[in-house]
């Protein structure tokens, strides 16, 4: 069943399907929608009501408003909207279940919230360690920045300034509208360490061995920080292992949940 809700400024959409006794909110990775992980709610919905949803500015979900200060959404914005969708569908210890951007959200809905238990599929939430490179790729971008806002003006100067971003990011970066650009690098700038020790609920981490998204070792720092953690992998998987091995992701996912 399609629904909709309203609240913190955005339509959210979502599925509610299945009828068991326990609810998965299924949240997918960034630049993906609801139908990414169909795979994973067709496998729990003969078992368990799964609410699989589309992340704000994703899917049939609309973006996140503009506001006055200009400030873009981070984790806490989607978690909390999540946790709104939580008490809207009356969900009190929901099984959580997210896939790499999903992921983020999950960590930090279950560091506040009670949980039945948590999956992190090949998820986001350590922030990167950069080389010197990067840096210095920042500031002389940060320089350029400027330069163009002060010699051309606001309104040219943050074209250039936003064309040459295009120019630049990543796939993800490139597709998205200006605002999820945004909300992007606020979001990949974001570390969750300090909030994992806090997850109290069983988590699975489930990641593909050739993921370099979100890289193995990122699986093993969550695996030490989150209590009741257990960290499985996959063989010459990469950033979706649930589609890369469907069938063995099927058989660890089912023995966890159930």
């Amino acid at each position: 069943m399609d629904k909709r809700l309203t609240t913190h400024g955005i339509t959210l959409h979502y599925t509610d399907t299945g009828e068991g006794e326990r609810t998965v909110i299924l949240m997918h990775g960034w630049g993906c929608s609801c139908t990414t992980v169909e795979s994973i709610r067709a496998l729990l919905a003969p078992t368990h009501r799964v609410i699989t949803v589309d992340l704000p500015g994703h899917g049939s979900s609309t973006e996140p408003p503009e506001r006055p200060d200009r400030t873009p959404w981070g984790i806490e914005e989607f978690t909390s909207v999540i946790e709104e969708l939580s008490h809207h569908e009356n969900i009190s210890t929901p099984i959580l279940i997210g896939h790499s951007f999903g992921g983020r959200i999950s960590i930090l809905y279950a560091s506040r919230n009670n949980t039945d238990r948590v999956v992190l599929i090949d998820s986001a939430g350590i922030k990167p360690d950069r080389p010197l490179r990067y840096y210095l790729k920042v500031y002389s971008f940060k320089l350029t920045k400027w330069a163009l806002l002060t010699f051309l003006g606001k309104q040219r100067g943050q074209a250039r300034v936003d064309a040459l971003k295009a120019r630049r990011g990543s796939a993800d970066y490139r597709q998205a509208s200006p605002m999820m650009r945004r909300i992007m690098v606020k979001c990949v700038n974001e570390d969750l360490r300090h909030v994992m020790p806090l997850i109290k609920a069983p988590t699975l981490l489930m990641w593909g061995e050739n993921d370099t998204a979100t890289p193995l070792d990122d699986a093993k720092k969550m695996n030490a920080l989150i209590p009741d953690s257990g960290l499985v992998t996959f063989a010459r998987c990469g950033h979706y292992c649930f589609l890369d091995n469907p069938g063995a992701f099927a058989t660890v996912l089912n023995k966890f949940v159930n």
